[in-house]
């Protein structure tokens, strides 16, 4: 887990540029060995492109950068994607945000294929997620690809012909969900918070891993849709990790929701339900959020590690969309620093080796561990839900002090399921 800081580099008075942070480092480290042109911009802004000696941008110094750009918010993409599906450009859009990276290969507006280093936006994640393969069918496909030496899931094509091999896959539900895994990563990109995007004109057909032809507007349509309605549907739903539970007396729901209604036991949770149905996670939330509406379901908490680590990981969850909306705002600075100061005393013991990351999340084992020490004997996960509590809530307080929303679209409102896990009870 990284801080900000940890990409930093100075530049000094004589123009010597010197990185602060191992990543700063590393990141220098991986571009080519030789010259760069300092290309003309802004003063507060720094852009450079391998040229070689000679200074010249030519065909083997790497593909032109036709427009890039700084993402600061989720959904900033989508006014790009459009730009290109409407310009017809061809080439790859690579989307980074300091942890992942994501390229998605375009033409005449249309998304043709993509690669993605997201362990979740891999073949065989997206197989399991929607059902295809089970964990032990996975397991097995990446066995027979270490056997053969090949690299993990690299490559979605080798992942589908080890499927193949085993029985597990056909080969028409390989280049089926290489397809959905285009779209997956389309749709994961517009999500991005922070980062940076640039569109490299042209490519060449040994970067594809596969080829198919999906419209970006309609992506683009399908993504903003999704981000807007998900918004929506986290008041009743709160998390993929939630548990639907049937309401006695309410009888059938309408023909639409008799599979999903037949799969509800009490047990299976969100993510299960969408593995079970191959619905997948929007879908799934979208029938359980209208379920809850028509009181035929009730959500119940997730069953997740329980203890004083579920405490950890739920104000993690808090912490991370209370952070996310400082800095979209540009605020991050100023309530990372107001966060600072507020943590004094036993909240210096608790938090010691822990965080907080970049993200405002918190090391969950670690600060249990020194929850339990301090507390020397009582009660620890009263005592963490006190502690994190007035925490989390002075974070709220002071990120709804700084960006100004509309009231029935507050911060506070969305992640209330949440905050109501935390509350100490008495």
């Amino acid at each position: 887990m990284r801080h900000a800081q940890d990409e930093l580099v100075w530049v000094d008075k004589n123009g010597v540029v010197h990185p602060l942070g191992e990543h700063a480092a590393e990141q220098l480290r991986r571009r080519k060995d030789g010259a760069f042109r300092l290309m003309p911009t802004p003063d507060h802004v720094i852009f450079m492109r391998f040229t070689g000696q000679d200074g010249r941008r030519d065909e083997e110094d790497g593909a032109v950068v036709r427009a890039a750009g700084e993402i600061v918010s989720p959904g900033a993409l989508c006014d790009v994607l459009a730009l290109v599906a409407q310009a017809g450009w061809r080439g790859e859009l690579t989307v980074r945000d300091g942890e992942h990276n994501r390229s998605i290969f375009v033409e005449n507006g249309n998304a043709l294929s993509a690669r993605t280093d997201v362990e979740e936006e891999r073949l065989g994640r997206i197989l399991y997620r929607f059902g295809v393969i089970d964990e032990v069918g996975h397991r097995a496909i990446l066995e027979r690809l270490a056997d053969g030496q090949h690299t993990g899931e690299r490559s979605g094509e080798r992942y589908g012909e080890a499927g193949v091999e085993l029985g597990l896959l056909t080969h028409n539900q390989v280049y089926t969900y290489l397809a959905r895994q285009v779209e997956e990563i389309v749709l994961a990109s517009l999500t991005v918070a922070d980062g940076m995007y640039c569109f490299l004109d042209g490519f060449t057909e040994a970067q594809l891993s596969s080829r198919h032809s999906i419209s970006l507007n309609g992506l683009l349509m399908d993504g903003v849709t999704r981000m807007d309605e998900m918004r929506y549907f986290r008041q009743k739903v709160p998390s993929a990790d939630y548990v639907p539970e049937r309401l006695a007396g309410r009888g059938d729901p309408g023909k639409e929701f008799l599979k999903m209604w037949a799969s509800i036991d009490g047990l299976q949770s969100v993510n299960d339900l969408a593995r079970g149905l191959g619905f997948g996670e929007f879908e799934t939330t979208k029938q359980l959020f209208q379920l809850v509406q028509s009181k035929h379901v009730a959500m119940q908490r997730p069953r997740l590690n329980g203890g004083p680590l579920e405490i950890v990981e739920t104000a993690n969850a808090v912490l991370r969309e209370i952070h996310q909306e400082a800095d979209t705002a540009g605020k991050g600075t100023i309530l990372r620093n107001n966060l600072g100061s507020f943590a004094e005393g036993n909240y210096e013991i608790v938090f010691r080796d822990a965080g907080p990351y970049e993200k405002g999340t918190f090391h969950s084992q670690r600060v249990v561990d020194n929850a339990r020490a301090l507390a020397a004997g009582a009660n620890v996960e009263k005592f963490l839900k006190e502690m994190l509590y007035d925490y989390v809530s002075f974070a709220l307080f002071t990120t709804g002090s700084l960006v100004r929303r509309a009231k029935d679209q507050g911060l506070g409102k969305q992640i209330e399921p949440l905050m109501s896990r935390l509350r100490p009870l008495g």
